[in-house]
């Protein structure tokens, strides 16, 4: 049995400690599950029907969920946007994908879905040990949008993903410019959530929420008054009821008003 040093356990064992396994295929699932054990898990439960993975999900709160990609009764994409759009208290926990039909398209999609990882198969023990690892040393900024919800796509971790934005030459080069880039990604999920209100109104207060808070925080780092007292308007719309589209139109333009055109124009 393949067998991990001390560290490497310790790192990883906030992710593994409860699992659960999406596959119709008893003997692909016995094999990664017998994997997983290795790394120290101890909770690990197996569902191969899509219908049955959510109420399971509510009632274990996985650390960690893997998915095959496709089965009879099984499309691993949409059950991924699916945790993403729910109420679960797991729906921000990280995602592997498994599947051997590792396409271009195939990857992108899985990608898009809002997983964190991708894994081929056939796949060896050294694979999975680095998307855990990935997962537990690499952390990745939560995007909470209309359209996509899920881990920042710019970072995505596959080793099967070499798509725009991977290279490290595409990090940003300074603290002003990481600081920059969080308020622009911001500000065009700001206006796009406003646009897009009453085709998923929940989602569209949750996305606006998420916001506010990126850029009260962003504000207060920074210094940026304008930027506090604005979004500080906004968290207040927020907090009186329950939002709608009419409340909260008035403070997001006020916080849309502080957005470079630059990225309002990619937004729309």
């Amino acid at each position: 049995m393949f067998a991990l040093d001390a560290k490497t356990m310790q790192r990883i064992a906030p992710v593994v400690r409860r699992v659960i396994i999406v596959d119709p295929n008893p003997a692909a699932a016995r094999l990664l599950q017998d994997l997983l054990k290795g790394f120290g898990s101890r909770e690990i439960v197996v569902e191969g029907d899509e219908a049955r993975v959510l109420d399971l999900a509510r009632e274990m709160e996985p650390a960690l969920i893997f998915t095959e990609r496709t089965g009879p009764r099984l499309d691993g994409e949409a059950l991924v946007r699916r945790i993403r759009r729910s109420s679960l208290a797991c729906r921000r926990a990280p995602i592997i994908m498994v599947t051997a039909e590792a396409t271009a398209s195939a990857i992108k999609g899985a990608r898009d879905s809002g997983v964190h990882e991708f894994l081929r198969k056939p796949f060896t023990s050294g694979d999975l040990q680095r998307r855990i690892e990935n997962l537990a040393t690499k952390p990745r900024d939560w995007v909470e949008a209309v359209g996509y919800i899920g881990p920042d796509r710019r970072r995505f971790n596959s080793d099967d993903y070499a798509g725009p934005q991977k290279r490290k030459a595409d990090k940003p080069r300074s603290s002003a410019e990481a600081a920059l880039a969080v308020k622009d990604q911001a500000m065009r999920i700001l206006f796009s959530a406003l646009a897009q209100f009453d085709s998923d109104p929940m989602q569209a207060v949750r996305a606006i929420k998420q916001q506010a808070e990126t850029l009260k925080a962003l504000a207060i780092k920074t210094g940026d008054a304008p930027l506090a007292i604005a979004a500080a308007g906004l968290d207040t719309a927020l907090a009186a009821g329950a939002p709608t589209k009419a409340g909260l139109t008035a403070p997001v333009e006020v916080v849309l008003k502080l957005a470079s055109p630059e990225s309002l124009a990619r937004a729309g």
